[in-house]
């Protein structure tokens, strides 16, 4: 069966056939969700929890799914909160956005880019929470405002703003780092 969003959500609220239609929902999800979250926690094993906690979470909750908007929208909401979720309790350390961020993704295994990448991710890192979700969403997702607007339910025009401040922030630490 291809993924259909309709059927899916037709045969998870049937008993019989939620099993195999959650799993057709984390085999299409899977990889889009590793990387919005791995954009956000970094390290490869944290966004591997925070996925798997990701669908645990829809899991738990797709009954209260109320079609608002579409399937996509929510399933982002509850993978950036859970994200967002996690950094928050690292709250003992200083986090995994340190000075030593880019020598850690240029060691990590799965990490393909180069040291202008790593740099760029660093840069990231020192973002607000919600400016590097923006960033992260619109730059790399190529997310639109509105779709953003929908996950993180905030207007569009603070979207554009935050999106406006983390390019800025970003650029300035480029420059001194470069």
């Amino acid at each position: 069966m291809k993924y259909n969003e309709k059927e899916i959500l037709a045969e998870l609220k049937n008993e019989a056939k939620r099993s195999r239609a959650f799993g057709m929902l984390v085999k299409h999800y899977r990889e889009l969700l590793y990387w919005k979250i791995r954009h956000i926690v970094i390290n490869h094993e944290d966004a591997n929890d925070v996925l798997q906690n990701t669908f645990i979470s829809i899991w738990n909750k797709i009954d209260g799914f109320q079609h608002r908007s579409q399937l996509s929208t929510w399933i982002y909401r509850i993978a950036i909160n859970e994200s967002l979720d996690f950094l928050r309790s690292k709250k003992n350390s200083p986090g995994p956005y340190d000075s030593a961020l880019s020598r850690t993704l240029l060691a990590d295994a799965y990490f393909d880019g180069d040291e202008a990448q790593a740099l760029l991710q660093e840069a990231i890192a020192t973002l607000p929470e919600v400016q590097r979700v923006v960033f992260n969403l619109h730059y790399f997702d190529e997310m639109k405002y509105r779709e953003i607007s929908q996950i993180l339910r905030t207007s569009e025009g603070a979207l554009k703003a935050s999106y406006h401040l983390a390019v800025m922030k970003i650029s300035a630490y480029l420059k001194r780092h470069d």
